[in-house]
């Protein structure tokens, strides 16, 4: 067969057909030539295929070369381009759709330049699916990465999976590939088929830069804006960006949303009904934050969405990404700043997410002693490689730019800084200076951190840190990770275990809460309750206190407001404000029932009294990260199991005093040091009968005298109370 000038090539036409074509937009499309306009269009199924104007005028029949459906046609007599349609028809009818290739690229250089650099701060504009109108016609823009692949295809319902169809274009240089399909909009379903560069066809992969997904256990993504929600929280913005953090009170109410309460039928709440509950509970109980468990898309519920495959795509369980950031905008009416757990450090190996995504360790890291997790049997990424750096920091500020996120705690920082974290001799491999600290993941960190507080005044960044590190709350300036707090770990286990004992046996573990004294002030941490405290055999923290029922609940409520006093944030995971007995299980809400008994209505209201009364006292929260808040009173009386401290704010605010007092003995006429004579009012009392306690205390009031105690130039003897804590404030009239 004698081909004229204008036709395409039989092995052009074969590597379309077969979708193995490196370039199908140089053969496909609108193509000038010496003798006309050439469009040559790809419709499988089709018998005939016409090109034909907006108004379905025609324009060219189009030939079928093969009879899979590749078909051509000359338009002489034009000089410039021009936009066409195609009318198809089969023996089962006709249909009119427009022609991918007929459209140019929408990324350019610049695009190439940043994203090999590794520095596209917006990376989420540029990548994922857009949906945008090109002259005047709209349609989807679908880029992803994938350098090492022979061919990238988007499939979904609007070409019916079928890869031929529209094949994408590869910028060679950034090794990203583009296209715009014409006609679809939010709602479409996709995904990604690749050929790998051995000529394999791969599992079909969702988007990694999408921005929503199906309902597991579907896994395809969904086109979707996030850009385009209507927000009224200018004014709380303002506002938190003029604060600083570590002055302002901050108490967490962390919480799975999946969890926390279930809709008549058992299911998951959608993000609407979420923030009609949950936005006025947490407010009526004081707290300041909402702390979720991470949001982003994941295929496995047990994985409480620590394995995510989608970091920027909120989860499809509760609704849309537009519900996420309405129940976001709502919490900021309220006044609540909302956290997320945000996992940089792994990420599951399921068939359809980042793992080999090209069919080449793409976003982990070849080497397996730094690429896969024997823990959590999980990848982990490439932190030195750039365009995977930058996906990370692009996925932290998508949070902070698009849904308003006023902070990330990082997940399993430790697992992120050590080489050797969970690995035995010889599972990993040292740094370039011969260490164990991983140099590329530590760049990262302070990378995501001196972005989102450069880009985001006012931003939480909170590192869930177990290791010694040092200066993980000093600026990166100063040569520190840049972290804004730290969750104190060590607090944490060293409390738990203390409250654990039996009171009898406290006597010989009284440096057991004096120890974090020694450190407190070394970085700015919060103080969690996590949900980590709640599982896998370790009893809920109620369940974790000895005793009969009443010491249990007494013991409780003198450690919360024990916490509530001690320097730092706190952080509380939801069903431990109202004595949640039973270990958290992510498959059934809280037992909310409980709260029908006086008992645990009366931690419920302990603990919302003590955030109140912590938001109120600036001497509660100022100075939580300087040493001259805290005064020891009482540091040594571990015969007596009892602990005294004054806390400090700024000049003019009054001192709170906390005696706790964790023995099952009433302690009469105990001196305690005061820094000046006069009426201390009782302004909480953990034994308190409205709390469910006995009761006992100091009507109220205590009376210093100028009896010079514990460093103090006053002093008075008190009650108390039983497995108990008493704040004391001082009343100046």
């Amino acid at each position: 067969m004698t081909l004229a000038g204008w036709q395409a090539s039989e092995r052009d036409v074969a590597a379309v057909v077969a979708a193995r074509h490196a370039d199908p937009f140089s053969v496909l499309g609108l193509h000038q030539t010496g003798e006309g306009f050439a469009v040559r269009a790809f419709a499988p199924g089709a018998w005939t295929l016409r090109a034909e104007d907006e108004e379905g005028v025609a324009i060219a029949e189009l030939s079928q070369r093969h009879v899979d459906g590749f078909f051509e046609g000359l338009i002489p007599g034009r000089e410039a381009r021009f936009t066409y349609r195609l009318a198809a028809a089969n023996a089962n009818g006709a249909w009119v759709f427009r022609d991918p290739y007929m459209f140019g690229p929408v990324l350019g250089p610049m695009d190439d330049h940043l994203m090999v650099e590794g520095t596209h701060k917006q990376l989420y504009e540029r990548l994922g699916a857009h949906p945008m109108t090109i002259d005047r016609i709209a349609g989807v823009h679908f880029a992803v990465w994938a350098p090492n692949a022979r061919r990238v295809s988007v499939v979904g319902d609007f070409n019916a999976w079928d890869g031929r169809r529209h094949q994408m274009r590869k910028r060679v240089d950034s090794g990203v590939w583009e296209i715009f399909a014409p006609d679809i909009g939010e709602g479409a379903v996709y995904k990604f088929e690749i050929v790998g560069k051995d000529g394999v066809l791969l599992p079909l992969k969702a988007d990694p830069l999408g921005f929503a997904s199906e309902l597991r256990p579907s896994t395809a993504s969904v086109v979707a804006r996030t850009d385009n929600f209507t927000w009224n929280d200018a004014d709380y913005l303002v506002d938190r960006a003029a604060a600083t953090a570590r002055r302002e009170p901050i108490s967490i109410y962390e919480v799975h949303l999946g969890s926390w309460r279930k809709s008549e039928d058992g299911g998951y709440l959608s993000y609407d009904e979420i923030a009609d509950q949950l936005i006025p509970y947490v407010t009526d109980m004081g707290f300041t934050h909402i702390e979720l468990m991470p949001v982003s898309e994941h295929p496995l519920d047990d994985s409480w969405g620590y394995q995510p495959v989608g970091l920027f795509a909120p989860t499809a369980r509760h609704g849309h990404p537009s519900g996420f950031a309405l129940f976001v905008d709502r919490a900021h009416a309220a006044g609540l700043g909302v956290i997320l757990d945000w996992v940089p450090a792994h990420f599951p190996t399921d068939t359809h997410g980042l793992a080999h995504f090209d069919g080449s360790a793409l976003y982990e890291d070849a080497d397996p002693r730094r690429g896969f997790h024997p823990q959590w049997r999980t990848a982990i990424y490439d932190f030195g490689r750039r365009e995977v750096a930058n996906f990370l920091a692009a996925s932290a500020l998508y949070w902070l730019d698009r849904f308003h996120i006023d902070g990330l705690r990082v997940d399993a920082v430790a697992s992120m800084l050590q080489l050797d974290f969970s690995r035995k001799p010889g599972e990993w491999t040292p740094n370039v200076n011969g260490g164990n600290e991983n140099l590329e993941a530590i760049a990262l960190l302070r990378r995501v951190n001196v972005l989102a507080y450069g880009e985001h005044p006012g931003t939480l960044m909170i590192a869930e840190d177990s290791t010694a590190t040092k200066g993980v709350c000093r600026p990166v300036h100063e040569g520190g990770l840049g972290f804004g707090f730290k969750w104190n770990l060590g607090w944490m286990h060293d409390t738990l275990d203390y409250m654990a004992l039996d009171p009898i046996h406290r006597r010989w573990h009284h440096n057991e809460l004096t120890f974090g004294l020694l450190y407190a002030f070394t970085e700015n941490f919060i103080l969690p309750l996590s949900h980590d405290e709640v599982v896998y055999g370790k009893r809920s923290i109620v369940g974790r206190m000895p005793g009969d029922e009443w010491q249990r609940f007494a013991t409780l409520r003198a450690y919360y407001a024990f916490m509530w006093a001690f320097p730092g944030k706190k952080l509380l995971f939801m069903g431990q404000e109202f004595g949640q007995v039973n270990e958290w299980d992510f498959h059934r809400a809280l037992d909310w029932h409980l709260l029908d008994h006086k008992i645990h209505q009366g931690v419920r209201d302990c603990v919302r009294d003590l955030n109140h009364l912590y938001r109120t006292e600036p001497a509660l929260y100022a100075r939580d990260c300087e040493g001259e808040g805290f005064r020891w009173i009482v540091v040594d009386d571990a015969p007596l199991s009892v602990y005294a401290w004054m806390r400090l704010g700024g000049p003019g605010d009054l001192p709170i005093i906390m005696i706790s007092n964790f023995t099952t003995v009433p302690r009469k006429d105990y001196r305690i040091g005061l820094p000046r004579a006069g009426i201390w009012r009782e302004v909480l009392n953990t034994d308190a009968t409205l709390y469910g306690g006995s009761g006992v205390g100091n009507l109220g009031v205590v009376y210093a005298s100028a009896v010079p105690s514990h460093g103090f130039p006053a002093s008075a003897l008190m009650m108390l109370p039983p497995l108990a804590t008493v704040y004391l404030r001082f009343d100046p009239g």
